[in-house]
This record gives structure tokens, sequence and C-alpha cells, in this order.
């Protein structure tokens, strides 16, 4: 079946990102599935997502502003578990962004949260009815109504 297979991510401080990015992967129903001396893979159904360092990194610091990846989203469940992450995350390294626009900086039908890590690393904990609605919507682009 098409789909996403996985997302590597190389991160400068491998210390730094498991820590960070083990409490959110947790939160949202990944599981790590290996691990490494230099990174380790969480995954969830058939996709997954590897943090690893490499000696080809070209700079310490990830721009989500530079050409590439901008952020991740990743869908959380229902309201109240995107509420819940959105609340625990400043314990866990992550730092909420938007946040005088949350929960709908994305738009009136979007329910979700954004969330940057000190490596500068953007994701987006999106909930399950602002998916639904979303994909709802992208299905009925161009559809007379």
């Amino acid at each position: 079946m098409p789909g996403l297979h996985h997302v590597e991510i190389w991160v400068a401080d491998l210390a730094e990102a498991r820590a960070d990015w083990a409490w959110l992967l947790g939160e949202i129903g990944f599981h790590r599935e290996s691990a490494w001396p230099e990174g380790e893979s969480w995954g969830v159904g058939s996709a997954y997502l590897t943090l690893t360092t490499s000696p080809n990194l070209s700079g310490a610091v990830h721009d989500r502003r530079a050409p590439g990846v901008n952020h991740l989203a990743f869908a959380a469940g229902p309201a109240d578990r995107v509420d819940a992450i959105m609340a625990a995350a400043p314990l866990h390294g992550w730092q909420p962004l938007y946040h005088d626009r949350y929960p709908h900086a994305g738009g009136p039908a979007h329910y979700a949260g954004w969330l940057e890590n000190a490596a500068g690393f953007k994701v987006e904990v999106v909930a399950e009815e602002a998916r639904s609605r979303a994909s709802a919507a992208a299905r009925n682009v161009g559809t007379p109504s």
C-alpha cells in the first residue's frame, strides 16, 4: 500500500534528541523499535522515524526556515490528548509556538498545537477531528457542492 515509509532525522546532540523525541513520540503512540550507539528508530503502524547522528553533518544547528523540511505533523488522537501533550511539553524540552492562537493557529477548523525543541525542530500535534475534516476537504476539492 502506498504511504510514508520512514523519516530520518539527523541530530547534532543525540542524547538531547533522545530525551526530547522519546517523550513526544511515546505520547503520540510510537514505540522504540531499535537503538544503537548512533541512533534509534521509533515506529507506529508501517512507518518509522529514525533519530541519528552522522559524521557528515554540515552544521550543528537545524534551521527549519532553510530549504528542506519545515516541520513534521503527527496525528495525536482527540483534542484533549493534544491539550495534554501541549501542557506537558515544556517539561520535556518542547516549547509551544503560536501559543496565543492555540489551538486554532492553522485555522478555525484545524485543532493543533505547534512545538519546537532546543535544537530547532518544529512539530505539529494534530487532533484527529481536525485531521478527518482536512482529509474530507481535500477529497472534495474540485467537486461541485
